[in-house]
């Protein structure tokens, strides 16, 4: 979705080594469709790195979180990306069905004290490359979503734009992010998933991440043509409304770019249809 706010920038004048002991539960796929809907709860996990721990040291001492989870032979997955923008980080993204489902895993990986172990183990030598980590919840608004169900197996990048909006000004936003969805509704490659944090630190007011997975960068240039047509479609009182609403519901906006990693994801098998999965 930065495609969308992005575009319309100068009109408005504005607008994870995992070292956590609990993987959340796969996310569900639909078979018949060959596509991965977006999780209920997602938890982000972000590791900023010391300068020259990126790269393979830092794909060493995620290997260990992998071995263990393998060795588990544990039911819940993540997926693990590198910042290709921004400061030098890796991010992890896992997934559950609901905040119960969350208590009932990071339960059941305590009373597993193999596993325990060795995830403690893992962390030790994982954090000594680390300058900082920090976690955060979040939920998944379908009404605030576009084609979110994707088909992830095949996917190499993911492009996240955070969106800080202005407390009180929550429903301004979601205005503002429907009459997106509507316009986009025509663009037969246009997908995104909304969430809303509700767990972390974050200034005040709310945050929404859209998260837009792709199979290539080639797609950030579709995305630029897409954006340019839907400004031109748009009537002189639609792009008025646009620029008020994003006036006041926007604080602030960020966009990073990730490219998955297989060698610090445990995935689920139904990844495994793609090849670039098996690069441990």
């Amino acid at each position: 979705m930065r495609k969308l706010f992005g575009s319309l920038a100068g009109l408005c004048l504005v607008f994870t080594g995992l070292t956590f002991t609990a993987p959340a539960t796969a996310y569900a796929q639909d078979q018949a469709a060959s596509t991965t809907p977006p999780p209920k709860v997602l938890q982000i996990i972000m590791e900023s790195l010391k300068p020259g721990q990126g790269g393979n040291p830092h794909v060493k001492t995620e290997s260990a979180f992998v071995k263990a989870m393998t060795d588990a032979n544990w039911p819940t997955h993540y997926f693990g990306t590198d910042a290709l923008t921004g400061r030098s980080r890796a991010v992890f993204f896992v997934g559950y069905d609901s905040f119960d489902a969350w208590q009932k895993d990071m339960d059941a990986t305590m009373k597993n004290t193999s596993l325990a172990a060795a995830l403690d183990s893992a962390t030790v030598a994982d954090g000594a490359l680390l300058e900082a980590y920090e976690t955060s919840i979040y939920t998944y608004r379908e009404d605030l979503s576009l084609r979110g169900p994707i088909d992830i197996p095949h996917m190499r990048y993911m492009d996240i734009t955070i969106f800080n909006v202005r407390p009180g000004h929550e429903k301004d936003f979601e205005d503002l992010a429907k009459m997106y969805m509507a316009a986009f509704q025509k663009i037969p490659n246009a997908h995104w998933a909304t969430f809303e944090k509700m767990y972390g630190s974050q200034p005040s007011g709310s945050r929404f991440i859209s998260v837009t997975p792709m199979k290539s960068l080639a797609e950030v240039d579709q995305e630029m043509i897409d954006g340019s047509g839907f400004e031109k479609s748009m009537s002189a009182d639609e792009l008025k409304k646009l620029r008020d609403l994003t006036a006041s519901s926007i604080e602030s906006t960020e966009s990073q770019m990730f490219a998955f990693n297989p060698k610090m994801s445990y995935e689920p098998t139904w990844a495994n249809a793609d090849p670039f999965w098996s690069q441990k």
